[in-house]
C-alpha cells in the first residue's frame, strides 16, 4: 500500500471512531431495519353504498307487499279488471325501485333519488288503492288516535319481517287489514322521506360521481407532488451531507 493510501485509509478510520464517517451504511445490516415507504396508490371515491335489505324503509316496503299481494287476490276478485295486478304492481314498485335505487347510489346520486322518490309515489298510489277500498265498501278507516291505529305503530316498531304480518293473515277480515297496511304505508312514507331529504343534504355537502372523481385525481396528484418534494428535499439533504463528509475527509487527508 502506497503512502498516500495509507494516509486516507488511517483518516477514515479516524472518522469512524468519531462517528463522522460511516462507509457503506446504506447497505450495511440496518439499512433492513430502516422504515420502507408505502407506495402511493389511488384512494377509492365511490361510496360503499347498496345495502337495502339492512334498510327498515325497504323491510316496511317487503312488509306492504307481501299484505297487499294476498289482499289483492283475496278480496279483489270481483272485480272483472286489472285492478289486482294494478295493485300489486304498485307495492312491487316500492319495494324494487328501493333496491335499483340503493344498486345504482355508488355511481349515480340523481339516478337513487329518483328511483326512490318513484319508490315512495307508488305506495301512494298503493295507499290510494286502500282507502278506496275501504270508502266504497262502506268500512271504517281508523284515525291516527285511534287504539286500534296507535296498537298497529307500536307493534310495527319491532317487527319489520313479512311473516310478522302473515302469519294468520286469512283470520282478519278485510277492513282489519287495510288498516294494517294504510298504517304501515304512512310509516314507509315518513322514513322515505327523512331518507330523501338526508340523501339531498349529502349531494349537496359531497357532490355526485363527477365531484368524487375529481376530488380523488386531484387528491392524488397532491399527494404525488408532496412526495416528490419531501424525496426531492431528502436528497438536498444527503448531498449536503456527502459534501461535507468529504470535506472533512480532505480535510483529515490533508492533517496527516
Amino acid at each position: 500500500m502506497s503512502e498516500q493510501e495509507t494516509k486516507k485509509d488511517e483518516a477514515i478510520k479516524a472518522n469512524e471512531a468519531n462517528g463522522a464517517y460511516k462507509p457503506n451504511e446504506a447497505n450495511g445490516p440496518e439499512a433492513n431495519s430502516q422504515p420502507q415507504r408505502k407506495a402511493l396508490e389511488p384512494k377509492p371515491f365511490l361510496p360503499k353504498k347498496g345495502n337495502y335489505r339492512g334498510l327498515i324503509v325497504y323491510q316496511k316496503a317487503e312488509c306492504i307487499y307481501d299484505i297487499t299481494f294476498y289482499f289483492a287476490h283475496h278480496y279483489f276478485v270481483e272485480r272483472k279488471d286489472r285492478t289486482i295486478d294494478q295493485v300489486v304492481q304498485a307495492a312491487r314498485s316500492g319495494k324494487q325501485n328501493i333496491a335499483e335505487g340503493c344498486a345504482a347510489a355508488s355511481t349515480s346520486a340523481e339516478t337513487e333519488l329518483k328511483l326512490l322518490g318513484v319508490a315512495r309515489a307508488s305506495m301512494q298510489e298503493t295507499l290510494l288503492d286502500y282507502e278506496d277500498y275501504l270508502r266504497t265498501r262502506h268500512m271504517e278507516q281508523w284515525p291516527l288516535d285511534d287504539p286500534r291505529t296507535q296498537q298497529i305503530q307500536e307493534y310495527s316498531k319491532v317487527h319489520n319481517r313479512p311473516e310478522d304480518y302473515t302469519k294468520d293473515i286469512d283470520k282478519r277480515s278485510p277492513e282489519v287489514l287495510c288498516n294494517i297496511a294504510i298504517t304501515l304505508i304512512h310509516q314507509f312514507d315518513n322514513m322515505m322521506g327523512r331518507l330523501l331529504d338526508r340523501l339531498q343534504k349529502d349531494f349537496v355537502e359531497e357532490g355526485g360521481i363527477r365531484e368524487r372523481m375529481t376530488a380523488a385525481r386531484l387528491g392524488y396528484r397532491n399527494e404525488q407532488k408532496a412526495r416528490i418534494a419531501e424525496l426531492e428535499a431528502e436528497n438536498a439533504k444527503l448531498k449536503a451531507r456527502i459534501t461535507e463528509l468529504e470535506a472533512a475527509l480532505r480535510q483529515k487527508g490533508d492533517k496527516l
